[in-house]
């Protein structure tokens, strides 16, 4: 890997804060947080990979980029709103939410399991940073998640090299694969997105920390934000993943299905936000 873009090439006098709206401002502010906690993510994959010098060496650049994403739209996310101290969110959100940094062993049960799971991740948020790109009005924004999902679309494929190698290691069956996987999908309800959008766009002292408040201001806002395709793309990662494939008309059902439900979890938000 290598970083393929850097911050001096976006064009910062060019955003236009008068466009942007709070649902979109609140959304970038928490992805900031999440990326640039890559740090603790890379001390995770060390120890559980800690004899593969070779992942190794991939977790630290991978950490390295996903840092410079957390960089970018933090300075976007402030150029926009300069009262956004993103320092001091930063370390809020490390003060409350923090990875078994501790373990010597995958969570997911296996390496493969682990790897399954980052795949996952990468998926999420290539298609995640596609979407903030198709609808986003300002124009520094789109050229900084289309870079940010480049490189995620890339993580993706890094991590699913290291998912071949260690299947002819360490074989996980289909629904083993198929369990971490959608698994990790259901992870993205638990604190980390929650306790990001709360340090982030929460006044310190202002209210309490609550998982379903924030999960739920979190979620009436990103879930706008996706359109069909980012969506197919997303569950075709995850199906290639977990090394499932699927006939034709069953994926367009199961697609059709994934888009109804996210649809109807949206409805469901916005009238718990009324």
């Amino acid at each position: 890997m290598s970083q393929s873009w850097t911050l001096a090439q976006f064009r910062w006098d060019d955003i236009t804060p008068a466009k942007v709206d709070r649902d979109l401002l609140e959304t970038v502010k928490t992805a900031a947080l999440v990326e640039a906690n890559s740090a603790d993510y890379v001390t995770y994959l060390r120890n559980v990979f800690a004899d593969d010098d070779a992942f190794k060496a991939a977790a630290d650049e991978w950490g390295v980029e996903e840092a410079q994403h957390g960089e970018a739209l933090a300075r976007w996310a402030t150029a926009v709103d300069p009262s956004f101290d993103f320092p001091t969110a930063l370390a809020r959100f490390r003060a409350g939410y923090q990875l078994p940094l501790d373990v010597s062993a995958s969570v997911r049960g296996s390496r493969t399991g682990e790897l399954v799971a980052r795949c996952v991740v990468e998926s999420g948020t290539c298609s995640f940073y596609s979407a903030i790109r198709d609808r986003s009005p300002d124009p520094v924004l789109r050229a900084i998640c289309h870079c940010i999902a480049q490189d995620e679309a890339r993580h993706y494929r890094l991590f699913e090299d290291h998912l071949n190698r260690y299947l002819e290691r360490e074989p996980l069956g289909l629904w083993q694969r198929l369990k971490i996987a959608f698994g990790r999908v259901d992870e993205t309800g638990d604190d980390e997105l929650s306790y990001a959008y709360f340090s982030a766009n929460v006044p310190e002292g202002a209210e309490a920390y609550s998982r379903e408040r924030c999960a739920t201001a979190y979620w009436r806002r990103a879930i706008k934000l996706y359109q069909p395709r980012h969506v197919e793309s997303a569950a075709r990662m995850i199906l290639r993943a977990a090394r499932l494939r699927l006939a034709a008309p069953l994926l367009r059902l199961a697609l059709s299905a994934v888009w109804w439900g996210m649809q109807r979890r949206l409805r469901r938000l916005e009238a718990v936000a009324r």
